[in-house]
C-alpha cells in the first residue's frame, strides 16, 4: 500500500493575494459594467422623453430647452435605487411612480421643469419640502452646494437618509417634520422646492427665502389639477408670481 503523500499548501504572498483581488475586481467590473450601461442607455432614453415634453410644452415654459447643467444631472442620477422594487422596471419612464404611504415620485419632466426654473448656481442652499424618496434632492445635490430637505412621513424620511448614505450623498441634510414651517435654522435659502401642493403659499418660506431667491410650489385642491407657480423674491423683498402650467401632486399633509 503506497504511503499518502501531503502536499504542503502554497504559501500565499502578497504578490499572490494582489493578483487574486486584481482578478475580482476585473470579475466585478465585467459584471457591474452590462448593468451600468443597461441603466445609462435608459436614462439617455429618458432624457429625450423629457426634451420631447418640454418642447411640446414651450408655450408655458418659455423656452425650447432646459439647461444642460440639469439635464446632465438627471442622466447621472441612479433613479432606479429611488423606486420600489416592484416598479424598478418603470424607473425610467416619463411618469410619476407609488413610493408608498400615498406617496409618489414625480414624473421625471416635473423634476426637470422645476429644477431648470429655479436657475440654480453651485455655490447656492435649497431648500427642499418633502423629500419622499429622495430623487429630486439628489438631482439638486448634483448643481448647488447644500441641500436641505423635510419629510412629514417618518418612514420615508428614514428610507431617503439611508439612500443618500449608500450612495454616496454627502451634501444632502435631512430632517422628519412639517416642511410647511421650512427649516429656520439654516435659512436664507437661495432657492425652495415644495414637492407637494398646498393650499397657498406657506408665509414661513416666503420669510425663508434670500432676497433674490426663487421658489417652485404647486398650489391648488388636493387630489384636483393644481397650478405650478414660480415665485421670485425681488432685492427690496417683494414677490413676483408666475404661473408655469397645471400640474397634479399629491397634497402638503401636517396640521395648518
Amino acid at each position: 500500500m503506497k504511503p499518502t503523500t501531503y502536499y504542503p499548501l502554497p504559501s500565499f504572498k502578497a504578490p499572490f493575494f494582489l493578483f487574486l483581488a486584481f482578478s475580482l475586481c476585473i470579475t466585478h467590473q465585467a459584471f457591474a459594467s452590462p448593468m451600468e450601461d443597461y441603466y445609462m442607455q435608459k436614462r439617455q432614453h429618458m432624457i429625450r422623453l423629457i426634451e420631447q415634453d418640454v418642447h411640446e410644452t414651450s408655450q408655458y415654459l418659455d423656452t425650447e430647452a432646459l439647461d444642460e447643467k440639469v439635464l446632465k444631472a438627471i442622466s447621472t442620477v441612479p433613479r432606479h435605487k429611488f423606486v420600489r422594487p416592484d416598479t424598478i422596471e418603470d424607473a425610467y419612464k416619463n411618469h410619476p411612480l407609488p413610493i408608498g404611504y400615498g406617496q409618489t415620485i414625480s414624473q421625471p419632466y416635473i423634476v426637470a421643469i422645476m429644477t431648470d426654473l429655479l436657475k440654480l448656481s453651485t455655490d447656492d442652499k435649497v431648500l427642499e419640502v418633502g423629500t419622499g424618496s429622495g430623487y429630486q434632492a439628489a438631482v439638486l445635490s448634483e448643481l448647488v452646494k447644500q441641500v436641505y430637505s423635510i419629510e412629514i412621513i417618518t418612514p420615508l424620511g428614514e428610507q431617503a437618509k439611508s439612500r443618500f448614505k449608500t450612495i454616496g450623498y454627502k451634501n444632502i441634510t435631512t430632517k422628519i417634520g412639517d416642511g410647511y414651517y421650512g427649516w429656520l435654522e439654516h435659512a436664507p435659502y437661495d432657492a425652495i422646492i415644495v414637492t407637494a401642493a398646498a393650499s397657498h403659499i406657506p408665509h414661513a418660506l416666503i420669510e425663508q427665502l434670500k432676497a433674490g431667491g426663487r421658489m417652485m410650489i404647486p398650489v391648488g385642491s388636493n387630489f384636483m389639477t393644481q397650478q405650478l407657480l414660480l415665485i421670485t423674491k425681488t432685492i427690496d423683498g417683494e414677490l413676483q408670481t408666475q404661473q408655469i402650467l397645471p400640474v397634479r401632486f399629491v397634497p402638503l399633509t401636517g396640521e395648518h
